[in-house]
C-alpha cells in the first residue's frame, strides 16, 4: 500500500471522528439547553403555584379570624343572655 495512500485514511478517519465528536457536543449541549427550558418552566409553573397557595392560606387566615370573633360574640351574648335569664340557675 502507498504512503500517500495510509496518509488520506488516516486523515479522513481523524475527519470522520472530529464531525462524530462535534455532532455529539451539539446533541449535548441541545439536550442540556431543552433540560434547561423544562427547568424554567417547572420554576416558573412552581411559583404561580406558590403564589396561588399563598393567597388562599391568606384566605383561609381571614376567615378563621373572622370565625373567631364570631364565635366570641356568639360566646358573649350566651354570656348575657345568662345573666339576665331569671330561670338560669347560677
Amino acid at each position: 500500500m502507498d504512503t500517500w495512500l495510509i496518509i488520506v485514511i488516516v486523515v479522513v478517519a481523524v475527519i470522520v471522528l472530529a464531525v462524530v465528536a462535534l455532532a455529539a457536543r451539539r446533541s449535548q449541549a441541545a439536550r442540556m439547553e431543552k433540560r434547561r427550558g423544562e427547568a424554567q418552566e417547572l420554576r416558573s409553573e412552581a411559583g404561580e403555584q406558590t403564589r396561588r397557595a399563598q393567597e388562599r392560606e391568606a384566605l383561609a387566615e381571614e376567615q378563621a379570624e373572622r370565625a373567631r370573633k364570631e364565635r366570641e360574640a356568639a360566646e358573649a351574648r350566651i354570656e348575657r343572655a345568662d345573666e339576665i335569664d331569671p330561670d338560669k340557675d347560677d
